[in-house]
């Protein structure tokens, strides 16, 4: 399971979203496990072949698993779930409805909704603010992930984390970005805010909204930004400023 990500729009950045800004506060969980990438172990077919497939595998235990993660984390939160699938033309995605339904039935006091893969890429850019916790099969996750990443101020803002039974590890969305290793211009806010997520997945609340609240800080000033934000600060110097305003 990924839990990829709790977006909070900071102030002042620079976004396409006409909105409040400051209603935005979403969880998108996504399966990582099956899904579409499923198929990157199969075996490659060459440039000779005549076809190529790949196959979204959706099993019960799995939807089930991700479905009943993400009401446990909306009971945490607003108390809404919302489905993101194809199952109008997949049948992998009705399947992975149904299951999900099976299990909104055990949780009454949790809103469920469903939405269209397509739609919701559109409703994220339109109207982020009406979703709490967003649950999705693994290719559509990462699609999305991104879009909510941009929504925020980009890569750079996005935390993650991919939390099994009794593992977890946390990082930034953008993973390791090698095109800018070294110059020390990332935005460390990603990485920061992912060690928020896992102070909490700790049993640390307390430490990891005192990383929130110093990030919200520090960013409420508009000269606090590196390059990616329209800044001119170091990977280092953000973080630092970041690190200074913990209380």
């Amino acid at each position: 399971m990924e839990n990829d990500l709790l977006q909070k729009l900071h102030a002042n950045i620079a976004n396409v979203y006409l909105g409040d800004p400051r209603a935005i506060d979403l969880l998108l969980v996504r399966e990582n496990t099956e899904g579409l990438f499923s198929s990157r172990l199969d075996p490659q077919p060459d440039g000779r072949a005549s076809e190529a497939r790949d196959t979204m595998l959706i099993t019960r235990r799995g939807a089930a698993r991700i479905a009943r993660a993400a009401f446990l984390e909306a009971r945490k939160r607003r108390r809404r779930v919302t489905l993101v699938d194809k199952a109008n033309v997949l049948p992998s995605m009705a399947f992975f409805r149904a299951v999900f339904d099976e299990v909104a039935a055990s949780f009454p006091d949790v809103e469920a909704d469903r939405v269209y893969v397509d739609a919701m890429a559109l409703y994220l850019v339109q109207r982020p603010e009406q979703f709490d916790v967003v649950v999705t099969e693994n290719m559509f996750g990462d699609i999305l992930s991104d879009l909510a990443a941009g929504i925020v101020g980009g890569m750079g803002m996005a935390p993650s984390a991919d939390i099994g039974d009794q593992y977890a590890v946390f990082q930034p969305s953008h993973g390791t970005a090698p095109d800018i290793a070294g110059r020390g211009i990332a935005n460390p806010v990603a990485t920061i805010l992912s060690a928020a997520m896992m102070l909490d997945w700790l049993g640390e609340p307390a430490a990891a909204r005192a990383i929130e609240r110093a990030t919200r800080t520090v960013l409420a000033n508009p000269e606090n930004r590196t390059a990616d934000l329209g800044g001119a600060l170091s990977t280092h110097a953000l973080g630092a400023l970041i690190a200074s305003a913990i209380d």
